[in-house]
């Protein structure tokens, strides 16, 4: 079939934006905030925050693994969501959706960049992301050869992080939280949570009441 050149492509003007509901106030209000106070998360708001990150909300999703808010490379869900608090760094678990202890100690220093100073010292919640790439390689998903490539695993961790990332900071814009993705120390981390080799510290997250809110 002849097609005919009807010169360059033109610049479409599109209609305002009419989104409405609770997704689009969260998408409205996120941003990063970096001052917070010490006021401790209530266990409900706590509780809703990690589901959100990445909890299952459905019994059975891609490859007939349970689905999550956050998805994965072949469903692998290799991201896995630590939380430090004062007392103590734990490792959220979605399928029992709990808490499960990881490390004593106040960590929230260590889920800080070196470089990102005392920003945020006071908030009571500091996540941090951690790719275990031993779920990657031995996916229940489809095993497709990027999975065993160094190089496409990163690619994949660094985007299913920034899901779950994403997830959280509209999650605090709906309730009121401020939110602040960040760098992590990741040797420290790797010690002080005593990770295996497969697992690897990827970013941090603060959550928490703004100062002076």
């Amino acid at each position: 079939m002849e097609t005919r050149d009807r010169g360059p492509l033109q610049t479409i003007a599109l209609p305002e934006p009419k989104l409405e509901g609770p997704i689009a106030e969260a998408l409205r209000a996120r941003k990063t905030v970096r001052e917070f106070s010490d006021k401790p998360l209530p266990p409900q708001v706590l509780s809703d925050l990690l589901w959100t990150a990445c909890g299952i909300n459905r019994e059975i999703g891609p490859f007939g693994v349970a689905g999550r808010t956050a998805a994965s490379a072949s469903n692998s869900q290799e991201v896995q969501v630590y939380v430090a608090m004062r007392e103590g760094a734990y490792r959220y678990d979605p399928a029992s959706h709990r808490l499960v202890p990881a490390a004593k100690g106040d960590l929230r220093r260590f889920a800080l960049g070196a470089r990102q100073g005392f920003g945020g010292a006071n908030a009571p919640v500091r996540l941090i992301y951690v790719a275990d790439v031993g779920k990657l390689e031995h996916t229940a998903g489809f095993d497709e050869p990027g999975l065993h490539d160094p190089e496409v695993q990163k690619s994949y961790y660094y985007v299913d992080c920034g899901l779950i990332a994403a997830n959280v900071y509209l999650f605090a814009a709906l309730h009121g939280l401020a939110a602040w993705f960040h760098n992590c120390d990741h040797a420290a981390l790797k010690e002080k949570l005593d990770l295996s080799e497969s697992q690897r510290p990827l970013f941090g997250q603060t959550v928490g009441y703004q100062k002076g809110s």
